[in-house]
């Protein structure tokens, strides 16, 4: 019999089974991995379109930032003629605005000081020692312009350096212009030899006077009594010019504080030409600021419109979802920075608002300027404007000023209630007993040293020296010593001398508070006895400022007083003058822009919405990192059941065949059987 059993049967598959379980396995993982891509996709288009949004966001911030400054409306323009008299140097957003006219009558020179004696070698020791003092003020000459008397500087410091005998011309120069003061010495080759010159800064009041304490030091020396060993190559002089008929006087060419916020240098004398120029407000800055500022936020909200919301294309009629279209944080973002441009301004009271200006918010969001209206704020009404806008700090009283501190960035807008129980006040010491006239020269044997301690550092010990016949003399004198001192000067302890009332001397701390102090640490019989200033004068420490802002206690250290910290106005710095008193009020605005800025600082920080957003996302992504490594791994194992399955059945239909073939021929071999001819 040729009948194949096993085929009769439907035996021996002719199966692919590699491709069959590989086509099972994709069906089966076909709707999982769909949905896990299509999450992706989402997730990093979310990714990429708060990047998008932060980088939109971060553009628009710069644009406020000349906004945030009050210098954008305090931009001032001059007009100045064509001249090498004067040259305008440079011009501050607050310059004193009006019409001046200037005539430069002299400019102001340095005075210079040249060595007589000439060395052959500017390198090797000159053989001089001793101490060489070096002191600025001011000369009085005679007719043959020969110095007859000095008046020291208080404002600039003397120095004083010591001279080795090995110092060469080169060392002493060195020495001089190492030391914390305006002396400039070099050396000059003339004719072959070198000699030292020594130069002041420029003003009439900033001359030179050399003494030194050795004889081998006269070659340099010029004072009232010994001058002739230098040449004076040039005299100290101040610069004069007439403004607008006023005479004016200054030390430098350089000036920056007779027209506020005007820097000019006097380049050469010109008596009897004047020169006309003005000053003006320049409104166009802040003008083309706020124009900048409109087109930036109409950018920003088109870019941010276009990732959270949903566009149709008009031809076509198709709708695009934004890829922030369904993110909540995206567009409470977005809903939060226009509020913040549609609401008043805090803690500004006139002109708070946008449509206050002339600026509108249209249907579709964004913003236009009603040229009629913003024309007519900027021309009439510019100071408010810049107070919408820009920061402002105000004070109710002239003995406190109000300005804007390092942690403002936390300070609630507003206006807050003060009060000062207690005034600032400086240490002082008095003397016991009103000026009389002395010379120190009557008693050569005299003690006139002494020491002050001032704000906790001890002096080292002074002797006072001269004819003092006003109190003037004396005042500017012991201002002088004390204040040149190497280890007050170190500490910046210093101190001003005046004559009290009463015809005593006073020396008053320059700085206010509990650690303010002066008193004199040890004073010579004759020093004492002279000046009235002795360590049993009547010594006052100083006192710091004491109050409360906002009805809380402020902390007050010397003429400082600061809000309770992470209170509302805590932020905010107050200076406080002597002898303030009673109640005040203060008043803070960030601006439109300083608001803007802070939300959108707020938003981009670290621990913002937007960095929280994306940590939030970035977790979901990694989650579906995880869960596409378990559809792997599940379809792995699946793939592997199908495998084993289909191996089995390929094997029972191998034994089938197996089977089939024994099976051939059985029918005819079994006896019995009758076949078929």
């Amino acid at each position: 019999m040729d009948t194949n059993i096993v085929s009769a049967l439907g035996g021996g598959s002719g199966i692919d089974t590699t491709k069959l379980v590989k086509d099972l396995v994709s069906l089966e993982k076909a709707p999982q991995q769909q949905r896990l891509d299509s999450k992706k996709e989402q997730l990093d288009a979310q990714i990429s379109a708060y990047g998008t949004l932060k980088s939109s966001l971060s553009e628009f911030k710069n644009i406020l930032a000349p906004l945030a400054n009050n210098d954008t409306f305090n931009s001032r323009s001059v007009s100045f003629p064509e001249t090498d008299v004067i040259t305008p140097s440079s011009l501050a957003a607050d310059a004193q605005t009006g019409t001046y006219q200037i005539e430069v009558e002299s400019v102001a020179q340095a005075h210079s000081l040249a060595s007589n004696t000439t060395y052959s070698d500017k390198d090797s020791g000159i053989g001089a020692t001793g101490n060489l003092t070096i002191r600025l003020g001011t000369w009085t000459y005679d007719v043959s312009d020969n110095p007859v008397s000095f008046a020291e500087n208080e404002k600039q410091t003397s120095l004083s350096i010591e001279v080795l005998a090995e110092d060469s011309l080169q060392d002493i120069a060195d020495k001089i212009n190492e030391q914390d003061s305006d002396v400039q010495a070099s050396v000059l080759l003339v004719d072959g030899s070198y000699q030292l010159m020594m130069s002041a800064p420029s003003g009439a009041h900033n001359a030179l006077e050399v003494s030194g304490d050795d004889p081998s030091l006269d070659v340099f020396a010029f004072n009232a009594a010994n001058y002739a060993n230098v040449t004076e190559t040039q005299q100290g002089k101040d610069a004069k010019v007439q403004l607008n008929g006023l005479t004016v006087y200054r030390e430098t060419n350089n000036i920056d504080d007779v027209i506020t916020g005007l820097e000019f240098t006097l380049n050469k004398a010109s008596p009897g030409e004047k020169f006309t120029f003005t000053v003006s407000e320049d409104k166009n800055t802040g003008e083309q600021a706020i124009r900048d500022f409109i087109e930036a936020y109409n950018t920003f909200f088109e870019t941010a419109k276009s990732l959270t919301g949903v566009s149709k294309d008009a031809e076509t009629n198709q709708t695009t979802r934004g890829d922030l279209a369904t993110d909540g944080t995206a567009k409470s973002l977005i809903a939060r920075i226009r509020s913040v441009i549609t609401a008043a301004v805090p803690g500004v009271s006139d002109f708070n608002a946008l449509t206050n200006v002339g600026i509108r918010t249209k249907l579709d969001g964004t913003l236009e300027i009603v040229d009629k209206d913003f024309s007519a704020a900027i021309k009439d009404n510019f100071e408010q404007v810049a107070s919408l806008f820009a920061p402002q700090t105000s004070s109710t009283s002239s003995s406190v000023d109000v300005s804007i501190g390092s942690y403002a960035s936390k300070t609630v807008p507003g206006t807050y209630s003060g009060s000062i129980s207690t005034a600032p006040s400086k240490g002082s010491v008095i003397g016991d007993a009103a000026f009389a006239a002395f010379n120190t020269a009557d008693t050569p044997a005299g003690d006139f040293s002494f020491s002050v301690t001032v704000d906790g550092t001890t002096s080292s010990s002074l002797t006072l020296s001269g004819d003092f016949t006003t109190a003037e003399s004396l005042r500017a004198e012991l201002q002088s010593l004390i204040n040149n001192d190497d280890t007050l000067k170190e500490a910046k302890a210093f101190v001003d001398v005046i004559v009290a009332p009463g015809g005593e001397l006073q020396l008053v701390s320059r700085e206010y508070g509990s650690a303010s102090k002066v008193s004199f640490d040890a004073t010579g019989t004759d020093f004492a006895t002279q000046t009235g200033l002795s360590t049993a004068s009547a010594s006052t420490s100083g006192v710091d400022v004491a109050g409360t802002i906002n009805g809380e206690a402020a902390f007050g250290s010397g003429n400082v007083l600061l809000p309770k910290i992470d209170s509302d106005p805590y932020g905010l710095n107050l200076t406080v003058k002597e002898g303030a008193s009673g109640a005040f009020s203060i008043t803070y605005s960030r601006g439109l822009a300083g608001e803007l800025t802070s939300l959108i600082d707020s938003f981009l920080s670290g621990s913002g919405i937007i960095n929280t957003r994306e940590e939030n996302i970035n977790k979901q992504l990694d989650g579906i990192v995880d869960d596409q490594e378990n559809l792997d791994r599940k379809m792995t194992i699946y793939e592997s059941r199908l495998t084993e399955q289909y191996l089995a059945m390929e094997r029972i239909i191998a034994s089938l065949q197996q089977t089939g073939d024994s099976l051939n021929g059985i029918l005819d071999r079994l006896p019995f059987t009758a076949s078929n001819n």
